[in-house]
């Protein structure tokens, strides 16, 4: 017997009317990569960067996963941990930056930043 259709809850959505998603990509990890980011990982985990570029290499990929940077690491050019690479295998062509974690949420129009159901992390 078929059950009653459920809200999609996959990967934290609960809604799709409640999710708005400029685009989708894909990065590939070698398993030596994986185990090499488990090593360099805290206890809590792993600041990852996933850069996006305007232009695809020769492979096709226009995504690359980097260990994050402190400024200073930045600022004296250390070279980057590269873990992966992909591509963006879906867009709207629109891309807007998350507000920063010491930014406040502005209450915008009537429906702007409705988050419905989200969880608390996607809020």
């Amino acid at each position: 017997m078929l059950a009653t259709a459920q809200p999609l809850k996959v990967a934290g959505l609960i809604n799709r009317r409640s999710i708005i998603m400029a685009s989708l990509l894909s990065i590939f990890f070698t398993k030596a990569k994986l185990e090499e980011m488990l090593k360099a990982s805290s206890e809590k985990g792993l600041d990852v960067t996933i850069s996006v570029n305007d232009e695809a290499n020769k492979y096709r990929q226009n995504v690359s996963a980097t260990i994050a940077q402190s400024k200073e690491q930045r600022e004296s050019k250390t070279p980057k941990v590269y873990l992966g690479n992909g591509g963006v295998f879906w867009t709207d062509g629109k891309i807007s930056l998350a507000p920063k974690k010491d930014q406040e949420q502005h209450s915008g129009a009537p429906g702007e930043g409705e988050t419905g159901d989200l969880p608390d992390f996607l809020k």
